[in-house]
């Protein structure tokens, strides 16, 4: 049977049901140095406002695709290697009709993202301050914070924002930013240790005797 052909028990064909159309929306989420947690903006082409990079998927193109494609025409991001987050299916969350968004999550370091980013159309901006944003981007983006904060509660690191080795104390720094609140340093370490494996390395990081470095364990 071909597929013009296919009816359901109704008799109904596919083209006879209405089909959203479908969106990507990517969350790419990073920690600038002595920064919150960012998320990456770019500036409308058309409305001059700043957003979630985005775009519709084209017949016969993959998601994960389209997600590429939407990177590197609006944001000039190339490399990145975003994963599905969550479907966003409210039939009146965007303005301009019913759309379905497969929103993607990347959390990358710092120093991976920002080299290429063209201020006049991509900008990152604290999670925080990311709000009023069209389409329904504000609550892709308050998803995507809490997925990551979650993988961060209780793992060191899990997304390489900080280069190995590092000190407890920047560890604990990036943690800070993801969850965006200070951590007690004695719970976070006793925390974190189970983790992380002990180098034979030391930095200076103030007047005392320098502190201790560690790789994440799962790194050796």
């Amino acid at each position: 049977m071909t597929l013009s052909a296919y009816r359901d028990p109704s008799g109904k064909r596919l083209v006879d049901y209405p089909r959203p159309s479908v969106a990507v929306d990517t969350a790419v989420l990073t920690v600038p140095v002595g920064e919150p947690l960012s998320v990456l903006q770019v500036r409308d082409a058309v409305d001059g406002d700043w957003r979630l990079p985005g775009t519709f998927v084209h017949e016969g193109e993959r998601l994960a695709s389209a997600v590429l494609r939407s990177l590197s025409d609006k944001a000039g991001v190339t490399g990145l290697a975003p994963s599905q987050l969550h479907v966003f299916d409210d039939p009146s969350r965007d303005s301009r009709g019913w759309v379905l968004s497969v929103a993607h999550l990347d959390t990358v370091p710092f120093s991976q993202l920002s080299p290429g980013l063209d201020g006049s159309r991509a900008r990152l901006v604290p999670v925080d301050d990311a709000t009023g944003m069209v389409h329904g981007h504000d609550e892709i983006v308050q998803f995507a914070v809490a997925s990551l904060r979650a993988a961060y509660a209780a793992t060191p690191d899990p997304r390489g924002l900080v280069a190995e080795p590092f000190t407890m104390t920047e560890l604990r720094r990036v943690h800070e930013a993801v969850a965006g609140r200070a951590l007690q340093p004695d719970s976070f370490r006793r925390a974190m240790l189970l983790g992380l494996v002990a180098t034979e390395e030391k930095r200076a990081e103030g007047p005392g005797k320098p502190a201790g470095m560690y790789r994440r364990h799962d790194r050796r």
